[in-house]
């Protein structure tokens, strides 16, 4: 893919990914309520999944039937699509190019294959990992859910321990222990932080 749109000096993509269940809607509001930055954009993604209780359409995700997602994606609409649990997900291309254009942060909160997707087109993405204090406290967190029945979380267990496995390809890898989420969204505003002072002049090409 050609490097047709170059962010603005200093302006980040941020990825912010992990295993299913690991705490990252959760981690992504405190972060926005604890340390509010008019700097940073969190990109709306869009899926073809059912909405959830609380989620709110246009806030959680773009809810998008199956020919629409296939039609974003076909139209080169999407930075990056996955199909994960027999639903897609997907980034949409414009909000990460406005974003960086303006000079603010894009963050994004997407599963593991699509953080591989992007690194694979975006070369100065920033990957942030997210993990559980250990494979069993996710599980627990999975069920705790009840929006799997036994075959899904046994499933979801397994793609854990193969994601888990990758966490070497990120820029950070950060646990998120349990009953400490503040903690851990400082780790992630620490380390956006951190980056800005070592990425001052490198513009994003997209």
């Amino acid at each position: 893919m050609s490097s047709a749109c170059l962010g603005a000096p200093g302006a980040l993509l941020a990825i912010i990914s992990g295993p299913s269940g690991v705490g990252k809607d959760t981690i992504i509001e405190v972060l926005r309520e604890r340390h509010p930055d008019p700097a940073r954009h969190f990109v709306v993604t869009c899926t073809t999944r059912e909405r959830r209780d609380r989620e709110v359409a246009g806030e959680s995700y773009h809810f998008v039937g199956l020919d629409g997602f296939a039609a974003l994606r076909d139209h080169g609409a999407l930075l990056e699509a996955s199909e994960v649990h027999g639903n897609w997900y997907g980034t949409p291309r414009q909000q990460v190019v406005d974003a960086l254009a303006s000079g603010k942060d894009a963050i994004l909160k997407i599963d593991v294959q699509g953080a591989r997707a992007i690194r694979a087109q975006v070369r100065d993405a920033l990957l942030i990992f997210i993990v559980p204090p250990s494979l069993d406290e996710l599980y627990e967190r999975l069920a705790a859910r009840r929006t799997e029945d036994g075959m899904a979380l046994e499933r979801r267990r397994r793609d854990a321990e193969r994601e888990l496995a990758r966490q070497d390809d990120y820029d950070h890898v950060v646990v998120n222990e349990t009953g400490k989420v503040q903690h851990t969204a400082q780790r992630i505003h620490q380390i956006l932080g951190h980056e800005h002072g070592q990425r001052r002049e490198r513009r994003v090409a997209i």
